[in-house]
């Protein structure tokens, strides 16, 4: 019972070379690039659903505004030090 509630954490991968633009990916050509927690704001706010991006620490890396329309707009967080 105590797992109903935990977050799920997805693994994100981004393609390694400019040529797998299709949505198949072979061995060798992704990359770990962390892991991700996604909630969705169920409440629609006007028409615009609002989706968080966490990292496994609970950090807030994109939120994203879906309009109910199609058109989505994202801002993205960086927390690295420079």
């Amino acid at each position: 019972m105590a797992n109903n509630f935990n977050d799920m954490v997805y693994r994100e991968i981004i393609p390694t070379s400019e040529d797998s633009r299709s949505n198949l990916l072979k061995k060798g050509t992704a990359k770990l690039i962390g892991k991700t927690k996604v909630s969705v704001d169920e409440e629609n706010h006007e028409g615009v659903k609002i989706v968080l991006k966490k990292d496994e620490a609970d950090n807030v890396r994109e939120i994203k505004f879906v309009c109910s329309c199609g058109q989505t707009k994202s801002i993205i967080l960086d927390y690295t030090e420079q």
